[in-house]
């Protein structure tokens, strides 16, 4: 899959350096992994769940969450928010 930005993931762990092994991990994974499915997806990332069009990742132990577009056919995974389980749970990513 091609992850678009990783930039996200960067920004983020600069100011939550505890998520960046996690972070980096994610990341190997998904970047060498091509899905049909999100079927598929939950093969290797069983606690990923969908929430209307985005695919949400628990991180790190479930204390952070990695939001992404993923659009299978195309083979891109767009990565919009990647928030603290705090910061999820307010629901302002949704907007």
């Amino acid at each position: 899959m091609h992850i678009i930005t990783r930039k996200r993931l960067f920004e983020f762990a600069r100011t939550h350096p505890e998520a960046r092994p996690s972070l980096q991990h994610w990341f190997a994974i998904e970047s060498k992994t091509d899905y049909a499915s999100f079927a598929g997806l939950r093969i290797t990332f069983p606690s990923a769940h969908q929430v209307a069009q985005f695919t949400v990742f628990n991180i790190g132990d479930n204390k952070f969450r990695l939001i992404a577009a993923i659009h299978y056919n195309r083979k891109k995974v767009y990565i919009r928010h990647v928030l603290t389980h705090a910061e999820y749970d307010q629901g302002t990513w949704r907007t």
